[in-house]
């Protein structure tokens, strides 16, 4: 007979708890906080792709009230991940580089999960999956993930469901190119903000993710900006000089509009 199930048992907390093994010498203090903020990146990361997914799914379906309902979910979501900078940054430079050496060659530019959320959004750079040879799994998913439609596809669909002339063009896309701004596709989105209050308040959801991504990103640039300054990054990547050209949307369109409207 197997043992009954218990809170610990269920959330396997023994693999959880013993996942963080600090390489410095000591080890440092702060090791374990630096550890233990980037696993809880990559769990949250895990969320939004399986909120993400289930978003597009909703689009398709043209089903409004549950596509809203989790766009709310992955918006609760990157408040969360943006407030864990906050606690990252209660940590000083020098603490940072007391265990930095030991860090080796890893570097939070080698999250598959953060490569595949780009990708499912419409940032979708081929030349990143060779990145990940050496990671057969997770190489795997960003192949599929490149040849998938994103999350504007399904947007693009979800409104010409609902009677909008969204072009063929922008229908049939090639999806493993990155989002393009579209004059023809603004002209169905002023469409849209003009007749339809409820459909635009999807369109604005949509900003919000938008703006929450770039909010993450500016400050994690800050965050890493205020730690180590203008050094590479670890793992010999760019640092700030490379996280700053991060900065742009995923739905250009919806921008565009705005001085249309």
């Amino acid at each position: 007979m197997s043992a009954p199930l218990t809170y610990s048992t269920y959330l396997r907390l023994k693999d959880i708890l013993n996942a963080q093994t600090p390489k410095s010498t000591g080890p440092e203090h702060d090791e374990m906080l630096f550890i233990i903020i980037h696993q809880v990146y990559e769990l949250w990361f895990k969320q939004l792709l399986h909120e993400v997914d289930y978003l597009c799914a909703r689009l398709y379906a043209n089903d409004t009230p549950r596509a809203l309902h989790t766009v709310r979910r992955i918006l609760t979501i990157l408040k969360t991940v943006v407030s864990q900078i906050d606690i990252l940054e209660t940590m000083t430079p020098l603490e940072f580089n007391s265990f930095r050496s030991f860090l080796e060659s890893a570097s939070g530019f080698q999250s598959a999960q953060f490569r595949e959320l780009e990708f499912a959004l419409g940032y979708k750079r081929p030349a990143l999956i060779k990145h990940f040879a050496d990671d057969a799994e997770a190489q795997a998913r960003l192949e599929r993930r490149y040849r998938q439609p994103t999350l504007w596809d399904a947007f693009l669909h979800y409104l010409s469901l609902n009677g909008y002339a969204i072009p063929a063009e922008a229908l049939e896309r090639d999806v493993t190119a990155p989002v393009a701004a579209s004059p023809r596709v603004q002209q169905a989105l002023i469409t849209v903000y003009r007749t339809n209050p409820w459909l635009a308040r999807m369109c604005e959801r949509l900003v919000d993710v938008d703006e929450g991504f770039q909010e993450w990103r500016y400050r994690h640039v800050k965050m890493v900006e205020r730690t180590i300054g203008a050094k590479p990054g670890t793992g010999g990547s760019a640092g700030v000089a490379y996280l700053v050209t991060t900065l742009k949307p995923f739905f250009p369109d919806l921008w565009e509009i705005r001085t249309q409207l």
